[in-house]
């Protein structure tokens, strides 16, 4: 049997029974990366500037890159299987709530010069109108509130 051949059998068998990664712990490891990636700009700037603030600062950043690193491998290592599953799908719910409103973000900022987006005054719904309509009087689609709103 070639020699990588058994290296991968071994790694599955030793991962058998173990979470792996998933999207919390990638998020984690590209979250390390970042804040390590921003603890060493600051700290050149902290040497320029012989700041023991900045310096504490950059230290503090860099056990915080750390620390999410090993979060994320022993999550990875993990046999809690429930308890990292629970994670997972919090961690999933949190960023497809991020996501969206990051989407729709972007859809109301490229649609901004033909809709008017307002929320309504009840149950702050976002709603739009199209742009140049003046004032008209506008029913909610949830709480069926009826209000004016200028386009």
């Amino acid at each position: 049997m070639p020699f990588f051949t058994r290296i991968k059998l071994a790694l599955q068998r030793f991962m058998m029974g173990r979470h792996g990664p998933d999207r919390l712990s990638l998020a984690l490891l590209w979250g390390g990366l970042i804040v390590n990636l921003i603890s060493s700009l600051l700290s050149g700037v902290a040497v320029k500037n012989q700041s023991t603030l900045l310096s504490a600062l950059c230290l503090l950043l860099m056990a915080a890159g750390y620390g999410m690193y090993f979060f994320s491998i022993y999550r990875m290592f993990s046999r809690n299987l429930p308890k990292r599953q629970a994670e997972a799908q919090r961690f999933d719910s949190f960023w497809q709530r991020v996501s969206t409103g990051l989407r729709q973000a972007i859809n109301r900022f490229k649609n901004r010069k033909q809709y008017k987006y307002f929320r309504c005054p009840c149950c702050k719904t976002r709603l739009r109108l199209p742009r140049g309509k003046g004032v008209v009087t506008v029913t909610c689609k949830c709480c069926h509130t009826s209000f004016t709103q200028k386009a």
